[in-house]
């Protein structure tokens, strides 16, 4: 007895998955924010078919996450400028984003 399984083994569906987040993991910021708004505007139209929309959807999460890490790190750069008694620059400490 055979089962209605994909006609691609498993192993190459999981190796092409690791290539796509790898590939996300490489993009800057701006283009992968830009990537997440067009998935965002595919599945707003609702003309995708649904194996397609489940597959941009999670490949937007994967996204979402990249843009979220991107932009903690950018935030643990930033540092604030501490002003001296005289309202001189005195030095820099890290930014409170609490």
């Amino acid at each position: 007895m055979t089962s209605a399984r994909s006609a691609v083994p498993a192993s190459t569906d999981a190796g092409a998955a690791e290539q796509d987040l790898a590939s996300i993991r490489d993009l800057p910021f701006e283009r992968a924010l830009e990537q997440l708004e067009g998935i965002v505007r595919s599945l707003e139209k609702g003309d995708v078919p649904l194996d397609e929309s489940v597959a941009i959807y999670e490949r937007g999460e994967a996204l979402k996450r990249h843009c979220d890490a991107l932009l903690q790190r950018a935030e643990a750069r930033i540092q604030k400028i501490t002003l001296g008694a005289d309202g001189k620059a005195a030095g820099t400490a890290p930014l409170d984003t609490e």
